[in-house]
């Protein structure tokens, strides 16, 4: 569903097309977190408005559940986001519902975004620093490090412990060279492969992904607790 025209930017600084994965079943949260408040709007809807406000965003194409492509459509016409180009069907599967979004990027694209429609909290500064490295290196993602001792256990027994120093937490939204990302997901459907991010299907391909630093505050909202977090966020973003 095509809603408004592609909005330009200028060319001091490099931009991507950006595909808000927003299709997901919503089972750990128990109802769906698109469309759970945050003073007074859906959380899709503050995750679209910190993209439109993004100069590196050129245009946004949502994909969600069947269900709801009216739905989000009319959202974003009613907040007038301009570079919200078009509204799609996702798929059964994260490697799908991200294929069929990139199919429906502008062509021209040299760069194409993926986003997780649950992170209305993706700062300006973030933005920035993956578009940039993507633009110089052809894959990137924020990642902040892991605080936790993380164990690799086996049928409920330690294997091992991986040193912490070298263990990060994969945020979004993570960019790629506009063909890279299109082999790699059409790569990883063939396959079938499991994959729970996009960088992991350029991984799968043998080829690098640099990592930039990424924010705390930048969380995904899987489970009630994490709204309770986003209300707290979001207090500290309207000071």
């Amino acid at each position: 569903m095509s809603l408004f025209g592609r909005k330009r930017k200028g060319p001091q600084a490099p931009g991507c097309a950006m595909v808000v994965v927003a299709a997901g079943s919503s089972q750990r949260m128990g109802q769906d977190k698109m469309f759970l408040e945050l003073d007074g709007r859906p959380v899709l809807a503050h995750t679209l408005t910190a993209l439109e406000a993004s100069d590196r965003v050129e245009e946004i194409v949502v994909v969600t559940r069947e269900d709801l492509v009216g739905l989000v459509a009319a959202l974003a016409r009613e907040m007038a986001l301009v570079k919200v180009t078009k509204v799609v069907r996702g798929g059964a599967t994260r490697v799908e519902s991200a294929q069929l979004g990139v199919a429906e990027v502008s062509p021209q694209a040299k760069l194409i975004g993926i986003h997780d429609g649950a992170r209305p909290f993706v700062s300006q500064q973030v933005m920035e620093r993956v578009v940039d490295k993507a633009a110089q290196t052809g894959a990137a993602a924020p990642a902040i490090p892991v605080q936790d001792t993380i164990k690799v256990a086996v049928n409920g027994v330690v294997d091992h412990t991986p040193d912490r120093a070298t263990l990060f937490a994969v945020q979004t939204p993570q960019i790629f060279d506009g063909d890279l990302i299109r082999g790699a997901l059409t790569k990883a459907m063939q396959d079938n492969a499991p994959l729970t991010d996009d960088c992991s299907a350029v991984e799968r391909l043998g080829m690098p992904v640099s990592l930039v630093e990424g924010d705390r505050s930048n969380i995904k909202l899987t489970t009630p607790a994490d709204l309770a977090v986003a209300r707290v966020i979001l207090e500290g973003w309207n000071q």
